[in-house]
């Protein structure tokens, strides 16, 4: 890798790694406090280095992380250098800033976090307050990305919304919005209209947009937010489509057709989830765009390749062993409503076992409503986060709808200590039975790091 002399801002570091990411997540306490102001000054004090840049920018309610990883992948597969920025972090906090596949090193996150300290103090004391620990987490990306390593992309994931989010300070090559549900209806707005407002933000004048967004409202929005920047919008069902072909049951892959407007490909992706074939299609129609329009090299076997071999934490991901126990993040109404769909699709099983805790902010009950009929043990708990939702509570919304939505006999368990929750779902499923862990990527991030022995894992926004 690269690296600049001390004029680029890389001396010996004031923070230890751990001291920087406690620096950091210090900032948590200023919440989430959408608008641009902050960000800009912070670009404005190291020179601008966003603009040296080429931004894939990835919006959406759910799909964002795997949109990525498939980005990343064939991008790499292809022979470039990749930064990819994404949140929240499965395991450590260095996962979210990386490149070509590898997490910053922890040094250089102390030199960059101790370079940017002075800057966020001097900020704090002006009208504008202190920067948010996501702001502060995007100005070293940014500076990782300009100064340290020079991809020739970087794949910038949104962190909530679009409009106001300070990824948006970007003009990308290429913007992508996944899909519009309902998530953080607290900040963006608790219609879809509004939702998908926010998240059309990220497109830009002139620049491309791509997106797999399908409820008429929604794609309304979106339509009229391109033709206001004149730019062109992908949109699928209309410029290009996908069809999945059936899945073999055993099959490590699924398979479907791309359909564009420039051609038509035939895709395997390793990633489960019926879902996930969406999110294929629209990173695939974003590389499409890349490749007709800015020229870039992207072979048919290296893109194939990429998208076979792309992988996703946390994302109806198996951990090996007895009993089976799948992991996904399912979080919200549309992300359970995947969920369900997808469990019978690529798992056989007797018994499904499922095991969920939340954050307090969420759409719970329709959340159950599309849980509650597949599942036959529910196990309520709490993730180790201060924003986490009472079990009891969870309990009595589960109740609540258990008449009309539950299996026959379902039972519901309260285990608020999520390692004692663990040992109940895994000592319930048989060897034909399936437990599944969900909810808040927090619990997913803990539960991961028990199972796969991590005991260093990390996690946060």
């Amino acid at each position: 890798m690269e690296h600049r002399d001390q004029g680029a801002g890389l001396t010996a570091p004031a923070f230890t790694y751990n001291e920087a990411v406690e620096w950091i997540n210090g900032l948590i306490p200023f919440g989430i406090r959408p608008g641009l102001e902050r960000i800009e000054r912070l670009m404005e004090a190291l020179g601008h280095p966003h603009r040296r840049l080429k931004f894939i920018h990835v919006a959406g309610t759910n799909g964002k992380g795997s949109t990525c990883a498939f980005l990343t992948s064939a991008l790499l597969r292809s022979g470039y250098a990749v930064g990819t920025y994404t949140s929240p972090y499965i395991t450590k906090f260095t996962n979210r800033f990386q490149f070509n596949g590898e997490d910053i090193p922890e040094e250089t996150l102390a030199q960059l976090a101790s370079r940017l300290r002075p800057l966020v103090e001097e900020i704090a004391l002006t009208e504008l307050g202190s920067p948010t620990m996501f702001e502060v987490s995007t100005a070293l990306a940014i500076l990782y990305y300009a100064e340290v390593c020079y991809p020739d992309v970087v794949v910038w994931e949104t962190g909530l919304g679009g409009r106001l989010d300070v990824t948006n300070i970007v003009t990308p090559i290429v913007s992508i919005i996944t899909n519009v549900g309902y998530d953080h209806t607290d900040v963006l707005g608790d219609t879809l209209t509004a939702i998908a407002g926010e998240k059309a933000g990220i497109i830009k004048p002139g620049v491309p947009a791509v997106s797999c967004v399908d409820q008429p409202e929604a794609v309304a929005v979106l339509k009229a937010r391109a033709a206001e920047c004149r730019s062109t919008l992908y949109l699928a069902g209309e410029q290009f489509s996908y069809e999945t072909e059936d899945y073999r049951e055993g099959s490590r892959e699924q398979q479907f057709s791309f359909n564009g407007p420039f051609r038509s490909l035939k895709l395997a992706i390793g990633l489960k989830g019926e879902h996930q074939v969406a999110n294929a299609a629209g990173a695939m129609m974003a590389l499409e765009v890349l490749r007709q329009y800015l020229a870039f090299m992207l072979e048919d076997e290296d893109v194939l390749a990429g998208f076979r071999e792309a992988s996703w934490a946390g994302r109806l991901e198996e951990i090996e062993g007895t009993p089976r126990v799948v992991l996904d993040g399912a979080h919200n109404p549309e992300g359970a409503a995947s969920l369900a769909a997808s469990l019978p699709h690529f798992y056989r099983y007797n018994r499904l076992n499922l095991m969920m805790g939340m954050l307090a902010n969420k759409h719970h009950e329709s959340y159950f409503k599309h849980i509650l009929p597949i599942v036959d043990t529910l196990i309520l708990t709490e993730p180790d986060f201060r924003k986490k939702m009472d079990a009891e509570q969870l309990r009595a919304i589960a109740e609540s709808l258990r008449e009309k939505y539950a299996k026959e006999n379902l039972n519901i368990v309260v285990e608020p200590d999520w390692q004692a929750a663990l040992a109940d779902l895994r000592s319930r499923t048989g060897g034909d039975d399936l437990a599944v862990v969900t909810g808040t990527l927090y619990l997913i991030s803990d539960v991961r790091g028990a199972l796969l022995r991590q005991p260093d894992s990390e996690k946060g926004w």
